[in-house]
């Protein structure tokens, strides 16, 4: 229920039933967001991903940001440290998450911790200016709903999900075109492989083996006895024994494995240096256009642009 009313209020405003006590909220209330009101509250950007941190339990209001915005340039307030902070320890605990992939992926094979940067081979001027065009598209759809113009806000919406789209489907080519020269200096299978030897007859298991030994005395003792029909008989089983082939062993749960269980090399996989994820060599097009997209994607990029534009604000101040 908490969730479905924090989409309501993104897409309607907090205060769309009227209340009183939104109309009455100061910006400095305890109850509302400091991060919202710097800019970005992490809690709206990772829903039903594994990084989902539920609702934010304050409120957000673009109206109280609005007033926070006017007492900060007055120099009243500034909550952009408590932000900083914040998403400083996020991109801290993805950054570590990143190093330890590197590290594994140097460990088995050291050429392809280094082959791609996906950051680097995904921002051309067209990337760029593709987002900046969803940054200006947001600022709109966040003016439209102070003015309550609640249709030009949910059309600018829709033109940012086409923008993302676009930039996500550009970043995948662009990624795609890389992976495929990292592809070609990969080893080839040879074109004439030599004939492999014939396969070895197994041996039965212990339990079968055990029968075998059982069916070969009771040939022996019947022998002894003159009864050559039935001794026969347990020789011929004893062969038909030997010829079944071994019991399998018992299924493993691959439930119970976890992914530092996994030779990741098998698949050729290369680390997002944005968010974390793996991406294989031999993903399609559709696959990485996905990901750019993905919800985690999208959430750390915009987190490591507001950390770069919180330290160069400060940086000007400083200055």
């Amino acid at each position: 229920m908490d969730a479905i009313r924090k989409q309501l209020d993104v897409l309607m405003g907090a205060n769309r039933n009227g209340d009183v006590r939104e109309v009455n909220r100061k910006y400095f209330d305890l109850d509302v967001c400091r991060l919202f009101l710097s800019g970005l509250c992490p809690h709206e950007l990772f829903q039903l991903t594994k990084m989902d941190m539920g609702p934010c339990p304050k409120v957000h209001s673009l109206q109280l940001r609005k007033e926070y915005e006017e007492a900060k340039a007055k120099g009243i307030d500034n909550y952009d440290r408590d932000l900083e902070d914040v998403i400083d320890r996020l991109i801290v605990e993805c950054d570590r998450k990143i190093t330890r992939a590197l590290k594994r992926l140097s460990d088995e094979d050291a050429k392809a911790a280094i082959a791609i940067s996906v950051s680097e081979v995904t921002q051309t001027p067209e990337i760029i200016e593709l987002s900046k065009q969803i940054k200006e598209k947001l600022k709109e759809a966040d003016q439209f709903d102070l003015e309550g113009k609640t249709d030009l806000k949910i059309r600018t919406l829709e033109e940012v999900e086409e923008l993302r789209t676009k930039r996500a489907d550009k970043q995948s080519t662009l990624l795609l075109d890389a992976f495929n020269k990292d592809r070609a200096s990969l080893p080839q299978p040879l074109p004439n492989p030599p004939l492999l030897a014939p396969l070895p007859v197994l041996a039965p298991d212990a339990r079968t083996q055990e029968l075998i030994n059982e069916k070969l005395k009771k040939a022996e003792d019947l022998g002894e006895q003159g009864l050559v029909d039935e001794a026969q008989r347990a020789l011929e089983e004893a062969e038909a024994l030997k010829k079944l082939a071994p019991r399998p062993e018992p299924a493993v749960d691959s439930s119970k494995y976890t992914a530092a269980d996994v030779r990741i090399t098998d698949q050729k996989l290369r680390v997002c240096d944005i968010c974390g994820a793996f991406l294989s060599v031999y993903d399609s097009d559709r696959r990485l256009a996905d990901h750019f997209g993905g919800k985690l994607h999208l959430g750390y990029m915009q987190i490591r642009d507001k950390l770069a534009e919180l330290q160069n604000s400060e940086a000007t101040v400083a200055s």
